[in-house]
């Protein structure tokens, strides 16, 4: 479901097979393994590093696999548990000890967003994809975590609401020029990954202790974080008391 390619200390991370890259068990297992691996490496040679997340096809994340969970025999549960594990990676990314980032190759929705938005930057493909909240449009109210998230990487209430109300798909340029969510902006995949790669290897010239530097990050997310250990505290108490947890 994902591979990752070491290029000195920088880690590419690349989601594969399914063109959409649907966030199920199976692929949100299988990152956050990926990650562990690259974590304890990163840890054990003491020396900067960075993270590029990106993936193949048309999509870097299309959102949660609805199709999954209605395929389960309890689709709310199964959407409870998809909510949860996606909390975990975010918590994963937050606390990552390196800068990270999204090389956006194609459209990133709804939860694929807030898993783009995770990432310390994002840089984009010029030409193809785009930047999309569904939820007004498919008539479902976003979830406290996803807004904390994207009140925390969208600075201003244009931007906020032509993302969240508005249910814009926002391009690359007007995503970097306009909302100021994406860094920078290039030609094609390759390109794009290229451009990720310069600015991995810039970051890491920096010579910034990766432990200090999750800790700083976790500083600045600490309403994302907040709002995810109460969710983990509410289904907690909720199976002490045989409740299912609300979606």
């Amino acid at each position: 479901m994902c591979t990752v390619e070491k290029r000195g200390n920088l880690y590419i991370l690349t989601l594969t097979g399914n063109n959409e890259h649907r966030l199920n068990p199976t692929l949100i297992t299988s990152i956050r393994s990926s990650l562990s691996q690259i974590k304890s490496q990163a840890l054990k040679s003491k020396t900067p590093s960075a993270l590029i997340t990106t993936a193949h096809g048309n999509f870097f994340s299309n959102g949660y696999d609805l199709s999954w969970v209605n395929s389960t025999p309890n689709p709310t549960i199964s959407k409870q548990i998809v909510d949860s594990q996606l909390q975990t990676l975010i918590s994963d990314l937050i606390s990552f000890p390196m800068p990270t980032i999204a090389a956006i190759n194609g459209h990133a929705s709804a939860a694929g967003l807030i898993l783009a938005m995770a990432h310390d930057y994002l840089v984009m493909r010029r030409e193809r994809g785009y930047l999309y909240m569904s939820e007004v449009d498919i008539g479902m109210v976003i979830q406290p975590w996803f807004f904390a998230i994207l009140r925390s990487k969208i600075g201003g209430w244009e931007g906020r609401r032509k993302v969240v109300l508005m249910a814009e798909k926002v391009t690359a340029e007007t995503a970097k020029r306009e909302i100021g969510v994406v860094y920078e902006v290039y030609d094609g995949v390759e390109g794009t990954v290229d451009g990720a790669v310069k600015l991995g290897e810039k970051l890491m010239k920096r010579g910034w202790d990766g432990v200090v530097y999750g800790e700083n990050r976790k500083g600045l997310l600490s309403e994302v974080l907040d709002l995810i250990s109460k969710n983990d505290d509410d289904d907690d108490d909720a199976k002490c008391h045989g409740i299912r947890p609300r979606l």
